[in-house]
């Protein structure tokens, strides 16, 4: 049933062949069918493994430069967090009826930037207003030099910049800078090394950091915009 079936739960294996979940359990231990949960992958569109190898041909071409590339990133942090009810647990004889209070009606967010280069983490900035491509090429402009004031000055000359192909990171102004101050050493969406869409396993704030600040950003609920800031920082 199981090489047939191997998504079907325990309840429905009892049902139907006439015996206890127990003993459903136990055959399933004796035979070491154990419970796997689905690992999430981003979707591909057809033509997007091509541009992936791509960009690991190209890194693996050039594996010095995995210490000079500025990975950088957005990520959006909300005041109610991320709520998983099936983790919230209140243990008693009988049933609390505990309640979780939540204010949907008094929504607020706020949109955070970092960047990774080789082992030191750049940042956290948050902008104050939505995130568009003027916002970012403001950003870019004004911020990120003194961001990247602690880096020396030989790594700098060297430095790539990377971000991916957010809307706002594809506007004309934004490629318009990239391409005066890194000079066929940036990676985007148009740019001289082509970063491939839907690949956010490919940068590792995508693949650790955001998760990693969101548990302890949440850690503490938060009533106002400035109090979420100060949680970031």
């Amino acid at each position: 049933m199981v090489q047939r079936s191997p998504r079907l739960c325990t309840r429905r294996m009892a049902s139907r062949i006439g015996v206890s979940r127990m003993q459903v359990w136990r055959t399933l231990h004796e035979e070491d069918l154990h419970p796997y949960h689905d690992h999430r992958v981003q979707h591909l569109e057809p033509g997007d493994h091509d541009q992936l190898m791509a960009l690991c041909h190209w890194i693996k071409a050039h594996p010095e430069l995995l210490s000079v590339i500025l990975f950088t990133d957005e990520a959006s942090f909300t005041r109610d967090g991320i709520n998983n009810s099936r983790n919230s647990l209140t243990r008693s004889r009988d049933n609390p009826h505990e309640t979780s209070v939540t204010k949907l009606q008094k929504r607020f967010s706020v949109n955070v930037w970092c960047g990774l280069l080789g082992n030191k983490l750049i940042g956290p900035f948050v902008f104050d207003n939505n995130f568009t491509g003027n916002t970012y090429e403001v950003f870019l402009r004004n911020e990120l030099p003194g961001l990247l004031e602690d880096i020396p000055l030989i790594i700098r000359s060297q430095m790539y910049f990377q971000n991916d192909g957010a809307p706002p990171h594809y506007t004309r102004h934004v490629r318009e800078y990239l391409n005066e101050f890194f000079s066929n050493r940036w990676l985007g969406r148009g740019g001289p090394v082509a970063w491939p869409p839907r690949s956010p396993d490919f940068t590792p704030l995508d693949y650790y950091l955001w998760d990693h600040m969101k548990t302890l950003v949440y850690e503490t609920k938060v009533d106002s915009r400035a109090a979420l800031r100060d949680r970031i920082f």
